[in-house]
């Protein structure tokens, strides 16, 4: 097991507080004796449309907890708007769920800049913003400020940390060009990067980003060659990252390419493989916290089988090998837990002090020792993953966890 050390412990929290004024009550909007009313984005069109097996994911598990008669007698509802990854949909969308669909809790919605738009209302208006979807440092490290708000999956901070270590450690003298998405997500794996970086000898040569309204990342890819770096860092979402494999297999540019989680998927990975023609997808990089449906490692592993059996029950048509809906599985897993801790008299305050305590190993979505925590200095619920190669069509994870606490 290796640690991450100072990079989360700055972004730890302090303690955390629900003040007396934010006490929910059975009057709290969204919960009936039958239902249990949640609302959240989604990309399910636009630049990011890709992420929009997030919230199907949720969906499918949530429906299937429902089929068994949901949790305490009452049943998910669980409305999901498109948002087209546009940050001022996002805000009106949100509007709507809270002030016209009246919900329990704004609940998986994903970007980091889309959620940054609704905390301040979501925190003035104490409507919990449950599992954002997105590793922004900013979750945990002002959690204090934002009690209503908690993130899900690992720091991008410390994802970056865990790349620049490795190829600090790995790859002597290496040369590295950076392309980063123009906002939180982009710029905080890059902080980690640097950070991990320290003390090695490799060191960023270049580094470009690109807005979320661009049509293409050609030009940036172009410069971030003529660099003549040998490590290519992609920090990206899942159609700039296929561009990226794209136009670098063009220019001929073979770097050791290191891919960020959220576009590390193996179905993404295969597209921007071009059926096996892209020769700079070989060797790639990424970290991992998800169970793999493509991967035969998982083939008679009962968590996966739970999966394979929901998307055909709840989603049917989905791809079942897109690893955003195991995503999404993990995310509605936990969200079951709480309301099972809740009991049989729910309110927001409560859902946001349990969601400040969880402690749980058992997600049969994740990898084999990533466990789901929190407490009252910590604000990111998963603090684990695992270093992955692709290798013939496929990833294969090489070492040990990498851990933050």
């Amino acid at each position: 097991m290796r640690r991450i050390p100072a990079l989360v412990a700055s972004c730890a929290l302090a303690l955390i507080v629900l003040p007396a004024g934010h006490a929910g009550s059975s009057a709290d909007p969204g919960i009936t004796s039958s239902t249990i009313l949640l609302g959240g984005t989604s990309p399910l069109t636009g630049p990011a449309a890709a992420y929009a097996s997030v919230a199907r994911g949720a969906k499918a598990y949530l429906d299937s907890i429902n089929a068994k008669g949901g949790v305490a007698k009452r049943k998910f509802d669980y409305r999901i708007v498109d948002d087209a990854y546009n940050p001022a949909q996002t805000i009106q969308a949100t509007r709507q769920l809270v002030e016209s669909d009246k919900v329990f809790a704004i609940y998986n919605s994903l970007g980091t800049e889309h959620n940054q738009a609704i905390r301040d209302y979501l925190n003035q208006a104490k409507v919990p913003q449950l599992f954002v979807a997105s590793g922004a440092t900013t979750w945990g490290r002002d959690a204090a400020k934002y009690p209503w708000t908690i993130g899900f999956q690992p720091s991008y901070q410390a994802e970056g940390w865990v790349y620049g270590k490795f190829v600090g450690k790995t790859k002597k003298n290496a040369r590295i060009a950076v392309l980063y998405q123009n906002d939180d997500y982009g710029k905080d794996l890059l902080t980690g990067l640097k950070r991990g970086l320290a003390r090695s000898s490799a060191k960023i040569v270049a580094q470009e980003s690109y807005d979320v309204t661009a049509p293409d990342v050609q030009s940036q890819i172009a410069k971030l060659k003529a660099s003549r770096a040998n490590v290519f860092a992609i920090f990206a979402t899942p159609k700039f990252a296929i561009q990226s494999y794209v136009y670098a297999n063009r220019l001929n540019w073979r770097p050791l390419i290191v891919n960020n989680t959220v576009s590390g998927a193996s179905n993404i990975m295969t597209l921007a493989s071009e059926g096996g023609k892209n020769r700079a997808v070989n060797g790639s990089l990424t970290l991992n916290f998800l169970k793999d449906p493509t991967d035969p490692r998982w083939r008679n592993d009962a968590g996966m089988k739970q999966y394979r059996t929901i998307m055909s029950r709840f989603a049917r048509g989905a791809n079942v090998r897109d690893v955003y809906h195991v995503y999404g599985m993990a995310v509605a897993y936990e969200t079951v837990s709480l309301f099972r801790r809740l009991g049989a008299n729910p309110t927001r305050a409560g859902l946001m002090a349990r969601a400040r305590s969880i402690t749980s190993a058992g997600n049969p979505f994740l990898l084999p020792g990533v466990s789901v925590r929190t407490g009252r200095r910590d604000g990111f619920p998963i603090q684990q993953g695992q270093l992955q190669r692709w290798q013939n069509g496929r990833w294969v994870p090489f070492g040990g966890l990498w851990s933050s606490n």
